[in-house]
């Protein structure tokens, strides 16, 4: 094992472990991730990737990226691509271990031919609903198919025409012959091949039979020399099924384990959902900030390495569970802290002018880009000048008792600069409040008193002379439930849709210095959260800023701890 080997043990470890001890793989660790490329990769996905690519990094060992790509109705090379590029940004690399379960079609029909030739496969001319219908029940066993008996001739024949496209599509599939009355129904003759006329991304039309998953999957572990195959919980009961199909056809023979998926609070883990939502436009696309896919959060601003502690944080289970949110948001606030630079940006601006203030005089203000980090060494100059703008919220004209920030005749500190008193509201004709007068105190530049008067309130401010304009979107939990399938009779998830997930606030005024934000980049917004620029909206002269996650940490209050 590797120096970087986690301390933290699981029961997958604990297979791993005695296995090595056993020398049954000869002491290899070869994982593999196999994505059907049917839609973009979600934080559930992010476990499984962790935990395939981490173990075999701790053991020395190796792991595939494997895409199941046996499905052309539903996959595309825009899934694959994305897919990719998502793990590398992860952080994980799987060299030039690249394959494709339509790699090993050829393979996979020869040894069905061989289960054909063995009389545990045959041709079965049952349409869907009856193969459901002659299943049978958990209580009750199924009925034979009146094409179980067919001889091996038959099958070999009817196979091969199968392959060559002489039957449309549904009207014959290949079968497994194993037991009818099993009480395992995954193991009640299931279905290894069906006809299906599309083209294939990779192979085009040369093929018009594919593989089913249970069958395709385990050929390829062994193709492959995978040692372990980790998989969700919901192959526990097919785990019987992949033994048998290597067992029968004497391959080499890896070791199937699951472990229970990452289940989430507000959120859809349904490829199916997801791919809902964005084809019936409740979102902008895939990479929606809104979605839990990982080109989302990346887009909304979540760090690699918070997804990764977070999937360290949940750890591996054999049961199933739901994670909090709060969890999640717990993890990257505690990221972003560490690496978000400080800036002052204001979303709802109010204009504030200093009438003692000389008009044309500009002053510059040292700030550390980390100020509560001491040995920072980082920082840049924030313009200060008459006229300012100060967020709506931090003015009130007739302010609750103890309210701490700008009122009529009240002082409060301005961030890093001076103290400021108001003296007067300025309205327009319908009464609202567009701009406040206030006088400033010279003798407290920096925001500190020679006279050691205290002042409660301190607020973010940006200088009206200097600021950049932006628009910044505000982003909620897509759903506003903590189980989107929570529903009344009659109602469906998407009733469950949060009206308020996206706000857009245009015409925000930020400081100078993040005219030089990049993409990819975490910023704190002083007092507001943390914000990253858009990576698709934004362009040249427009500035367009999406708020990762605000400053409040729900779960730290839950745990009665601070942020």
């Amino acid at each position: 094992m590797s120096e970087q080997t986690s301390t933290k043990t699981n029961f997958i470890r604990e297979i791993i472990e005695e296995h090595n001890r056993s020398g049954r793989f000869g002491g290899r660790v070869h994982t593999r991730f196999p994505p059907e490329p049917n839609g973009y990769l979600h934080i559930g996905h992010a476990k499984s990737i962790c935990l395939n690519f981490g173990i075999a990094q701790d053991y020395g060992g190796l792991t595939n990226l494997r895409f199941d790509d046996t499905n052309p109705v539903k996959e595309d090379t825009e899934y694959v691509e994305s897919i990719k590029d998502t793990i590398h940004w992860l952080g994980f690399d799987w060299g030039e271990r690249e394959y494709y379960a339509s790699d090993y079609f050829e393979v996979l029909y020869q040894n069905a031919v061989r289960l054909i030739e063995k009389g545990k496969a045959y041709v079965c001319d049952l349409s869907p609903d009856e193969v459901r219908e002659y299943r049978g029940t958990l209580t009750e066993p199924g009925r034979e198919s009146p094409y179980r008996n067919r001889s091996v001739e038959e099958n070999l024949d009817l196979f091969r025409r199968m392959r060559a496209g002489e039957f449309p599509d549904g009207s014959r599939t290949l079968r497994a012959k194993i037991d009818m009355a099993s009480p395992n129904l995954n193991l009640r003759d299931p279905i290894m091949y069906r006809i299906l006329h599309a083209e294939h991304h990779r192979t085009g039309n040369k093929w018009c039979i594919y593989p089913m998953y249970d069958y395709a999957h385990c050929v390829s572990d062994s193709v492959e020399g995978i040692t372990h195959s980790i998989c969700t919980l919901e192959f526990e009961d097919h785990r019987p099924l992949y033994d048998w199909f290597l067992d029968e056809l004497e391959l080499y023979h890896p070791q199937q384990i699951e472990f229970a998926r990452l289940n989430l609070t507000y959120t859809v883990m349904s490829k199916r959902k997801l791919l809902q939502l964005v084809q019936q436009n409740y979102v902008s696309g895939w990479d929606d900030p809104r979605m839990p896919t990982l080109a989302g959060m990346r887009r909304r601003g979540y760090t690699p390495e918070a997804i990764r502690k977070f999937a360290d944080v949940v750890g591996v289970a054999k049961n199933n569970s739901v994670v909090d949110m709060e969890l999640l948001e717990h993890v990257l606030r505690d990221d972003l802290n560490l690496r978000a630079k400080r800036r002052m940006a204001v979303l709802k601006p109010l204009k504030v002018v200093l009438d003692n203030y000389p008009a044309d005089q500009v002053e510059e203000f040292e700030v550390p880009d980390f100020p509560q980090d001491p040995e920072c060494t980082t920082s840049r100059k924030i313009p200060f000048g008459r006229e300012l703008y100060i967020e709506q919220e931090d003015f009130m004209e007739v302010p609750p008792p103890k309210y701490f920030r700008l009122a009529p005749g009240s002082e409060v500190r301005l961030m890093n600069a001076y103290y400021i008193t108001c003296t007067e509201v300025v309205k327009d004709a319908d009464g609202q409040i567009i701009e406040v007068r206030c006088t400033y105190d010279p003798e407290t530049r920096g925001g500190m008193s020679a006279d050691g008067r205290k002042v409660k309130g301190t607020i973010h401010w940006v200088s009206a002379q200097h600021a950049i304009e932006a628009e910044v979107r505000l982003y909620e939990n897509l759903f506003t439930k903590k189980d989107p399938y929570e529903v009344e009779e009659g109602q469906d998830f998407l009733d469950n849709l949060n009206p308020r997930s996206l706000e857009v606030l245009t015409s925000c005024k930020l400081e100078p210095a993040l005219a030089q934000a990049v993409i990819g980049e975490s910023y704190q917004f002083m007092r507001n959260g943390y914000f990253c620029l858009d990576s698709v909206d934004t362009r040249e002269g427009q500035l367009v800023f999406n708020r990762t996650i605000s400053l409040v940490d729900s779960w730290a209050k839950m745990q009665g701890t601070s942020a």
